[in-house]
């Protein structure tokens, strides 16, 4: 068994270690709104559900140099944002939206996304998702990095679900109709494989 001490590893050692082996990652895609009114949209693999009552989701943002993300600087200044579950269907178009974009140029319109009017929130979702979920902003932390963060968790509260009709029945969410796609490590991603099931002790 290999020992590694991440204290002598460098971030970027850390990061590879990391997504390489906690996987497969759910991915939210996020749409928020700037100051100046500019839709942002984009991806983010450090993603999760917190809590369902009420239901709450988490994003993880890495900061860049430093830096806040648009991401998150939109989120703290409108306290609201959408999440949208990336599929077998839109990836192509979603990944389109990782690239680095001033902040007055909207990913949605470099990847032909169709936004669509929220019902309780003013950001708008996207068309191209079979699920969004709205949220409103709950909790922020900066974490990591010694005197300079090296990421923002973001908790959101989930104030509306959509979803398409055809992958909803009695409650439950068909997962090979959602056909979620998950990130691996490098350019790598992974759709949804076998499907087993074991009973959970009582």
């Amino acid at each position: 068994m290999l020992l590694i001490d991440p204290a002598h590893n460098t971030e970027r050692e850390n990061y590879k270690i990391l997504i390489g082996s906690i996987i497969p990652r759910p991915i939210a895609f996020v749409t928020s709104v700037s100051s100046e009114g500019v839709l942002n949209g984009a991806p983010f693999s450090f993603f999760n559900v917190v809590s369902a009552n009420p239901p709450m989701i988490s994003l993880s943002i890495q900061r860049s140099s430093g830096r806040q993300k648009d991401t998150v600087r939109n989120i703290l200044e409108s306290k609201q944002f959408v999440v949208h579950i990336v599929d077998e269907k839109n990836v192509e178009m979603i990944n389109k939206t990782a690239a680095s974009l001033p902040p007055d140029q909207s990913e949605i319109e470099l990847a032909d996304l169709t936004p669509v009017e929220s019902v309780k929130i003013s950001v708008p979702g996207v068309k191209e998702a079979k699920m969004r979920m709205e949220c409103v902003f709950e909790h922020s932390l900066e974490l990591g990095g010694g005197e300079t963060p090296g990421c923002d968790l973001i908790i959101g509260k989930v104030v509306q679900f959509h979803i398409e009709n055809d992958i909803y029945e009695n409650g439950r969410i068909d997962p090979r109709g959602l056909g979620a796609v998950s990130r691996l490590a490098g350019n790598y991603y992974a759709k949804i494989g076998d499907i087993f099931e074991i009973k959970r002790p009582k």
